[in-house]
């Protein structure tokens, strides 16, 4: 058994994933030294007008946006270098019926949030009160707002989770094994949120990892993962008014305002139904869903591009022809 290459004289997927990941943090590395470079040389007033910034919801478009973008620029260089494959194996292009799977991708993350609102306040757990303090126009911002700020969050943990890192594993092994890796680091990167739920944060988090990578599975593109990563946190943040992974600073005027009647343990407290119980539940029925659906399908060329070694060297016979032959 060769540690460095497999049978397709590709490097294995795990150092692949490896290489990655140390390249993230190199490019953190750099990016985090020439914004201290820059700090120190700039004047106190500038510095104080950037944390203010940074501190607002500007933050969070600016952490995201340079996730995103590194997500994508390094899994594209990995995938080019180290296995040959074009930008458009990741899946973020705007391929066949993008607009499709994003929006069936909504409508599913959101469906799965209700699910488990909806169990949780019938068995007493959650109150629910219309927003009557703030005006109309305070809450059509919140809403309005918070879509292009968690739809931005939703793209940059997928490119960065359910891209290049799951997508390296997926060419190498079994659907489930595939997936652990990019889950278990899900829910660990989440253990730094404010308000953890002991055990159940993490728990979640992970199962959450799996039922995004079934999202990806079934689609071979990132826009069905993204749509349910989304509307998840959208509907539970800025509809519901329930904190979303601890966080309560981004959506501050919701739809509606939810009050906590429940054991924690049950309604997920503080920080949100993600650090629940029920939560548990709804994200198996919906990775249940998901998989069994006939709604959704993986292009040809991607599924191609992401189902095995050396997907666009298939010697002499297509894999589109390969997939035609029972």
């Amino acid at each position: 058994m060769n540690l460095l290459y497999n049978q397709a004289g590709r490097l294995r997927s795990g150092w692949r994933f490896a290489i990655f990941l140390l390249a993230l943090l190199v490019l953190g590395v750099i990016i985090g030294g020439i914004v201290a470079a820059t700090a120190a040389v700039a004047s106190p007033e500038l510095r104080q007008s950037v944390r203010l910034i940074i501190g607002g919801k500007a933050g969070f478009l600016i952490q995201w946006a340079m996730m995103l973008i590194a997500s994508l620029g390094v899994g594209w260089l990995c995938a080019r270098v180290l296995e040959d494959l074009p930008f458009r194996s990741l899946g973020a292009s705007f391929t066949n019926g993008w607009w499709r799977d994003f929006a069936l991708g909504s409508v599913a993350g959101a469906a799965t949030l209700l699910l488990a609102a909806f169990i949780i306040t019938a068995l007493g757990g959650f109150r629910f009160a219309f927003n009557y303090s703030a005006s109309g126009t305070a809450i059509i911002t919140t809403l309005t707002t918070t879509f292009v700020i968690f739809f931005l969050g939703a793209a940059a943990e997928e490119a960065l989770f359910r891209g290049y890192m799951l997508q390296t594993f997926l060419r190498s092994h079994k659907v489930l094994i595939a997936a652990l890796p990019s889950a278990l680091l899900f829910g660990y990167v989440h253990l730094d949120n404010p308000n953890i739920a002991a055990g159940w944060t993490f728990i979640n988090t992970a199962l959450a990892g799996v039922w995004l990578a079934m999202a990806y599975l079934k689609t071979r593109n990132l826009w069905f993962p993204t749509g349910v990563h989304l509307s998840w946190n959208w509907t539970m943040a800025s509809v519901l008014g329930i904190p979303v992974s601890g966080i309560t600073s981004i959506a501050p005027q919701p739809l509606f305002r939810a009050s906590e009647t429940g054991a924690d343990w049950f309604t997920g407290g503080t920080y949100g139904i993600e650090g629940g119980a029920v939560c548990t539940f709804a994200l198996i029925v919906s990775t249940v869903f998901i998989w069994r659906t006939k709604w959704l399908r993986a292009d040809e060329d991607l599924l191609a591009l992401t189902s095995r070694e050396n997907a666009n060297e298939t010697d002499g016979i297509s894999i589109k022809q390969e997939m035609s032959v029972d």
